[in-house]
């Protein structure tokens, strides 16, 4: 992939993971009892979080020391 697919994926993938960050307070906020839900949300999270490091990751070159 080059920089710009790149770019357009982290941004995809920060995205997601704003909205799952949103979709996990308001279930919280107001309660829910769906605990299975809320955790399968947040693992589902920490995927995301692994997967953009690993784009930004792809994007800083390799440097040879």
């Amino acid at each position: 992939m080059d920089e710009a697919e790149l770019l357009r994926r982290l941004e995809a993938l920060r995205v997601e993971h704003r909205d799952l960050d949103a979709a996990i307070a308001a279930m919280t906020d107001t309660g829910s009892t769906d605990q299975l839900q809320i955790a399968r949300l947040k693992k589902r999270k920490l995927r995301l979080r692994d997967e953009i490091a690993l784009v930004e990751d792809e994007m800083i070159p390799d440097i040879i020391a």
